[in-house]
């Protein structure tokens, strides 16, 4: 059976831990790695705010459900953050 990597995988595996281990110079380097993460999810977050806004309130279908899906991944992510 040959390995399968998801996209997870390849991104963690590209980046690095993050999780600090009370280690000063591991935790220097996972600093890094998170504030690369961060900015990789930022980006992502915009390219799917940006299929949100764009597609929710169209009336071709495709369109339309692109649009609800990630209106609806991002509204999750507020009330998940909101408690």
């Amino acid at each position: 059976m040959a390995d399968f990597m998801t996209n997870y995988d390849v991104v963690k595996k590209l980046i690095g831990e993050i999780k600090p281990i009370g280690e000063t110079n591991s935790d220097e380097d996972r600093f890094e790695n998170l504030k690369e993460m961060i900015e990789l999810v930022d980006d992502l977050i915009v390219d799917i705010q940006d299929v949100a806004d764009k597609n929710v309130y169209r009336d071709e279908a495709s369109m339309y459900r692109a649009g609800k899906y990630a209106d609806d991944f991002l509204t999750g992510i507020v009330n998940m953050l909101n408690g």
